[in-house]
Order: C-alpha cells, then structure tokens, then sequence
C-alpha cells in the first residue's frame, strides 16, 4: 500500500516567484525578431513549458522557422536577459522555505524542473536551501519537457539509484506544481499532485487532487492523510 515517501517540487512559481522575470526574458528577446507576446498569451498559453518548448511555440505560431541554430540563439539571448533581471529580484515564495525544511526532515526531496540547471542552483543557494534537496531534474536532463512525463520519472529514477533501502514508487510521490501541464505531467507519472495558486487560480488547478492558495497553509501530517487515506 502506497503511502508518501518522496515530495517532487516544480519550481519557477512554485519555490521561486520568477514567472515574471520569464515572461519578460521571452517577451524582450522575441520582440527583437519581430513578434509581440502578451502577458496574457504567455499565461494562457506558454506556461508549464521549458524555454525551448515556448520558442517552438511562439515561432510555428507565427509561421517563423524552428531550426536548432536559430532556437539555439534565442534561448542564449532569454537566460542571459533572465539571469540579470533574477539578480536584482530574488523572491521566494511565502512559506516555502518553512515547508521544505520541514519536508526535508522526513522525506527526500527533488526539483523537477523545465528551468535550466544553472539558474535553479543560483536561486536555492541565494535561498539557502538547496542542500535539502537530494536531487534537482533540469531542462538539459530531458529530452520532452511537461506536459509529457519524463522530468518526474526522471527525478523519480534518480531518487531511487540514490537509495538502498526499499523503492519510491509513482504513486507514493507527491508533485508540488502551479501550472496545468505540470499537473497534467505528473498525473500521467502515477503521482499525486498538491497544485498551489501562485500563477493560476483555483478553478483552472482542478484537474490536481488538491488545491492551495499558498503553501504557507499547507499541512503535510494533513495532506499524507487526505491523499493517502489507507496507509
């Protein structure tokens, strides 16, 4: 019988309130080709996905070629303009850093992530935090980002190669998501998804098995309970 045994956190708008500083990355670096993204679109319709992901998207959009030389260049001009603007505007979110504390005294921890390597590490060891997790499932780490289910697998596979005693399975995981591929991604992994309202609001999260507003409210004793009633 499954119960928790492993917490797998998504982090842009989850751990880190960098969403903004994304959106701005794409919009200041596809403005100099030519094409405007709105906050809205990049809400609506961009969210969840990693870099290449977006760009792929943005571009077939716009009927503009995707070829790996010119994605290539334009996710370099993103994460250099999104590095400078994290720099001045670290923000984590309220009561994570209590949460993963708490979380990391009982459970192993990893980042499932569509964020690069590089930047996840600058924003937990300005947090302080990232000695908590044992694991961090980056962009470069997969070949198909969310909503496909390869980056919790992935950190899931990792989780297990680092331990002797028994296996984590799927279905004793818990994902921490704010998006709707990220939810879509870990249902489709077998694990149970806490979806937090940092980025969208409650309604549009239904598809996770619960909700929060903010993970400052979140319970882990009461979670286990309500998501793994018969363990």
């Amino acid at each position: 019988m499954d119960t928790l045994s492993a917490i797998i956190f998504d982090f842009d708008g989850v751990i880190a309130d960098t969403e903004p500083l994304h959106f701005a990355g794409f919009r200041q670096t596809l403005a100099e080709i030519g094409i405007s993204l709105t906050e809205p679109d990049y809400y609506a319709n961009y969210l969840g996905y990693d870099d290449r992901g977006c760009f792929i998207a943005a571009l077939t959009e716009y009927q503009r070629p995707t070829d790996p030389p010119a994605l290539a260049q334009l996710m370099q001009r993103k994460a250099h303009a999104y590095l400078e603007s994290v720099k001045d505007h670290l923000v984590i979110f309220p009561g994570v850093r209590e949460l993963v504390h708490e979380a990391a005294a009982t459970y192993p921890l990893a980042i499932a992530s569509g964020a690069l390597r590089h930047e996840i590490e600058f924003i937990l060891e300005q947090a302080g935090l990232r000695k908590e997790f044992l694991h961090i499932t980056a962009a470069e780490d997969v070949t198909r980002g969310k909503p496909d289910p390869q980056p919790f697998l992935h950190a899931l596979d990792t989780l297990n190669r680092q331990r002797l005693d028994q296996p984590i399975t799927a279905g004793s995981c818990l994902v921490i998501e704010d998006s709707i591929p990220g939810i879509r991604a870990a249902k489709t992994a077998g694990m149970k998804v806490l979806a937090v309202a940092n980025t969208h609001t409650t309604q549009d999260l239904h598809e996770a098995h619960a909700v929060a507003q903010s993970l400052s409210q979140v319970r882990l004793s009461e979670l286990r309970e309500r998501l793994w009633p018969a363990a």
